[in-house]
C-alpha cells in the first residue's frame, strides 16, 4: 500500500526496514525480566543483518544475559514524513575476540564520554516498519 492522502500510513518490507536501520544510528532496547519490561537508549550500528552497541556492566548487561529476547527501536522524523523500524530478535554478549576486534572496526563510538567496553549483538528474526505521510488531521465531522 503506497503512502497517500487515503492511506498515510506505509507498511515497509524487510529491505526498507534494513535500509531504515543502516542509515540510522540511535534506537531503544526493550528487555522484559519477570514480567517487568524495560527500555534503554543505546546509540548502535546496523552491518551484516545484525545490530551491535556497546554497553558497560550494569542493570541493561545484566537484563539481557538473563532474557536474551530482545525488541529494539528506532525511528525517524521529517516535515512531510516519520517512520519507525522495530527489530525482534535475541541479543548476545560478543566474547570471542575476533568477533570482538571484528566489532571494533564498526563505526561504533559511544554518546556521552564513557568507556564501554562490552559488545552486543542483536541478531533478528523478524523487522517491521511503517513510513508515516505527515499532515494536518482531516475533517472529522
Amino acid at each position: 500500500m503506497e503512502t497517500n492522502d487515503l492511506y498515510p500510513v506505509h507498511v515497509l518490507d524487510d529491505e526498507e526496514c534494513w535500509d531504515l536501520l543502516l542509515s540510522s544510528s540511535f534506537g531503544r532496547l526493550a528487555l522484559s525480566i519477570a514480567g517487568e519490561p524495560d527500555i534503554y537508549p543505546v546509540n548502535f550500528v546496523a552491518a551484516d543483518r545484525r545490530l551491535v552497541f556497546r554497553t558497560a556492566e550494569g542493570t541493561k548487561l545484566l537484563e539481557l544475559t538473563v532474557n536474551n529476547k530482545v525488541a529494539f527501536e528506532t525511528d525517524g522524523i521529517g516535515r512531510d514524513e516519520a517512520w519507525s523500524v522495530v527489530a525482534r530478535g535475541h541479543a548476545r554478549v560478543l566474547e570471542h575476540q575476533a568477533d570482538i576486534d571484528a566489532a571494533d572496526q564498526l563505526p561504533l563510538r559511544p554518546l556521552i564520554p564513557t568507556l564501554k567496553y562490552i559488545y552486543v549483538e542483536i541478531i533478528p528474526e523478524t523487522v517491521s516498519g511503517r513510513r508515516f505521510q505527515l499532515g494536518p488531521e482531516p475533517e472529522r465531522y
